[in-house]
């Protein structure tokens, strides 16, 4: 929905939730892709399951290619994890990683309310395996370091969002 679009990306409990809250509180067009535009799914056909699996969460194609193809917005962010990203990802003009460390990641895990995906014991194993392989993250964005105070994250995300402009300009 914005005339410039980026993907805000990362493994579980690396704050692209709060990232999003964040840069919504300061007036920017943010969208949160895990509850806007996410359901159970083939990651490769599309079509819907019922599977519940974290290998099934993707993203509605045509809704993120509808949203980047309008452009009322100056510049819209995209935040949230989608195994199916690599069939949207060229849509946009940057992406960004959230990283953090694995304490940072345990600590985080061990505050997740009992409701939400990561607290039990399967998903815990399985969000530490990926934080540690990459293997359903993009490989190239830009990395954030995702430990700083929720500011410094955004505030660095912005940055590199006005030097990406800049030189494209």
């Amino acid at each position: 929905m914005g005339k410039r679009n980026y993907l805000i990306e990362g493994v579980s409990c690396t704050g692209k939730t709060t990232v999003c809250n964040e840069l919504q509180s300061r007036g920017y067009h943010a969208i949160h892709g895990d509850r806007e535009l996410a359901y159970q799914g083939d990651p490769e056909t599309g079509e819907p399951t019922n599977s519940g699996t974290h290998e099934n969460h993707i993203w509605d194609l045509d809704k993120v290619k509808a949203c980047v193809a309008n452009s009322d917005e100056e510049i819209t962010f995209f935040c949230g994890g989608s195994r199916n990203f690599s069939k949207f990802i060229e849509l946009f003009d940057g992406v960004f990683v959230l990283d953090i460390d694995r304490g940072t990641l345990q600590q985080r895990l061990d505050e997740r309310p009992q409701n939400e995906w990561g607290a039990k014991k399967s998903e815990r194993d399985l969000i530490l395996r990926l934080h540690e392989t990459k293997e359903d993250i993009p490989k190239n964005g830009v990395l954030i370091d995702g430990t700083k105070s929720i500011e410094q994250v955004v505030d660095d995300i912005l940055f590199h969002c006005e030097k990406n402009d800049r030189q494209q300009t």
